[in-house]
């Protein structure tokens, strides 16, 4: 898998609203209104996530969660990212309509 250009990275980032660039990552912060429906979203992640075999750092602040992505063996970011940003958006989706 090769690092995406520019052009690439910004063309990916107008399909993936909720998520910017934050050097080498796509990042994204949500905020839930309780501690287990951002539990619930992590959990959601990491399915996704092993089913894909990628990844992410998740930092869980409470009601806020923080992911963070970048294909760490070639040094940026992928169309795994990418991949993987539009699959955690939908479980984000999946969460909230759950309630």
């Amino acid at each position: 898998m090769t690092r995406l250009s520019e052009d690439e990275i910004g063309r990916a980032l107008q399909g993936l609203p909720g998520w910017e660039r934050a050097g080498d990552q796509f990042v994204r912060t949500v905020r839930f209104p309780a501690f287990m429906a951002g539990i619930a979203f992590v959990t959601r992640i990491a399915d996704v996530a092993e089913a894909a075999d990628h990844h992410p750092d998740i930092d869980i602040r409470y009601r806020n969660v923080h992911v963070a992505l970048s294909t760490h063996d070639e040094g940026g970011l992928t169309e795994k990212d990418v991949d993987l940003a539009r699959s955690i958006s939908e479980a984000l989706g999946e969460v909230e309509a759950a309630g």
